[in-house]
């Protein structure tokens, strides 16, 4: 599974650097305050390079809080299942 991750950012990367070095149109982008030159292959980069970080910063504070609720859940499971597995005096 982690070669198919490490393959899937290569090719990830290529791709990138791919459109990169087709793109060197400068550009004019308009941002909140102001706006700037950019080679477009930069301006591509840098979004990617935003876009991934954002997702990321999502995505693991998702993971994060569900990781912390199975801790919490299985510190219930430990603290009641010793009572649970005690033997129950039945008829006799």
């Amino acid at each position: 599974m982690k070669i198919i991750k490490i393959v899937l950012v290569l090719a990830l990367f290529l791709i990138a650097l791919a459109l990169g070095s087709q793109n060197q149109a400068i550009v004019t982008f308009n941002y909140l305050l102001a706006q700037g030159e950019f080679h477009l292959s930069t301006l591509l980069g840098g979004v990617f390079i935003v876009g991934f970080l954002l997702a990321w910063l999502i995505f693991g504070s998702l993971h994060l809080k569900s990781q912390l609720q199975v801790r919490k859940l299985r510190k219930q499971l430990t603290k009641l299942s010793p009572a649970a597995s005690e033997p129950t005096q039945g008829k006799a």
